[in-house]
């Protein structure tokens, strides 16, 4: 029984740190965590109202991802990502984005495209009900589900971390000057696009989609926040 014990409590404590990363992921979204800032563990407990522990543990798996970094007996610092930083994703998310959506097009079954309108037209709603985090999160399950059409699960984790290497601060500006939504629509006229079995097409909007992310967060940069 006490290894039963143990088992449930390791559980919770993993829904613990999964609940105190969601909640760092949105203030990162937010601004309220700022790049070139160091963030005590101890400090953010508090704010957040739970112990040291698992905030500790959700920032190392944000530090995996390369959206903040350990500093010796002081926290973590929120990293600062470039211009260039954000043209190198861009340019490597467009090399490996764009041909795949080409071939998942003339490969991938009607059926198995039309299984991703719900989340696609997910992304839109989210985007409309300013929802950030489930805007963030439909979008990634909709790019990954695409791309892993294409067999390839090395590009599929490939991707997934580009993704998450990312900027996400600034989405809260470009929320509230309304410039998500028309990215969002992006989403179900590519799947259109592709379920209707045009890969040239496709494949162009899926370049325009990324351009377009890319100077939305450029516009995130310079803007009003």
């Amino acid at each position: 029984m006490g290894d039963l014990k143990q088992y449930g409590l390791v559980r919770a404590q993993e829904r613990l740190r999964d609940q105190v990363g969601h909640a760092l992921r949105a203030a990162l979204i937010a601004g309220e965590l700022r790049p070139g800032q160091v963030y005590s563990a101890p400090g953010l407990a508090a704010d957040l109202g739970v112990s040291a522990t698992p905030v500790r543990e959700a920032m190392l798996d944000l530090a995996r991802e390369g959206l903040v970094e350990p500093v010796r007996n002081k926290g973590f610092r929120i990293t600062e990502v470039s211009e260039r930083d954000l043209d190198q994703y861009t340019e490597l998310r467009t090399l490996i984005e764009v041909p795949t959506i080409g071939r998942v097009t003339r490969r991938a079954t009607r059926e198995q495209l039309e299984e991703l309108r719900p989340v696609a037209e997910e992304i839109v709603s989210r985007a409309r009900e300013h929802d950030l985090i489930g805007y963030l999160e439909a979008d990634r399950r909709f790019h990954l589900a695409l791309l892993a059409l294409s067999g390839n699960e090395r590009l599929v984790e490939t991707v997934g971390d580009l993704r998450k290497r990312s900027r996400l601060y600034g989405l809260t500006g470009l929320d509230e000057a309304g410039k998500l939504v028309s990215s969002a629509e992006e989403h179900v006229e590519l799947l259109d696009l592709m379920i209707a079995g045009d890969a040239p097409a496709a494949e162009a909007c899926m370049e325009r989609h990324l351009g377009h992310v890319r100077s939305l967060w450029a516009d995130s940069d310079t803007g009003d926040e």
